[in-house]
């Protein structure tokens, strides 16, 4: 189950990476929200532990997902965050565009949440879903940025 944890955080470090890596400049609100998306992934390794010393038991599978949900709205928050101080017309902002990846993400998060309380797997299924999604770094600000 360590593993898992590393990937996530792995995923999101890669990603964090490429969104700053976009940026010009932050502001304090922008330090704030990336350390509220810090706070949300400092988490994952707790829960991640208590699921598999509990055999991915309903619960513990929602409050991962719960937490996953969490991070993930946090990362929009920054990416918001990001685009509103650099502006509407800036790289960043038309990188992300909709952010459609972004909300799917959160999508499958709150769909695997109540699927964890009927099977957990079905659940943890829609987290690994959204991982793979965001395995390889964002190729939209790639693909604008260079």
């Amino acid at each position: 189950m360590a593993n898992d944890s590393f990937v996530y955080i792995g995923i999101y470090w890669n990603n964090h990476h490429h969104l700053l890596y976009a940026t010009q400049h932050v502001a304090g609100g922008i330090l704030w929200a990336n350390l509220h998306l810090l706070f949300w992934l400092s988490l994952i390794p707790f829960a991640t532990a208590w699921m598999g010393q509990n055999h991915f038991a309903q619960l513990t599978v929602a409050l991962y997902g719960l937490i996953l949900l969490f991070a993930g709205i946090a990362y929009v928050i920054l990416t918001k965050a990001l685009i509103v101080h650099h502006g509407k017309h800036s790289l960043l902002a038309s990188a992300i565009g909709k952010d459609r990846k972004g909300i799917l993400s959160l999508i499958f998060y709150a769909i695997g949440i109540p699927l964890s309380f009927w099977r957990p797997w079905v659940g943890f299924t829609c987290y690994v879903a959204t991982a793979i999604i965001w395995l390889l770094p964002d190729p939209r600000i790639e693909k604008n940025i260079h």
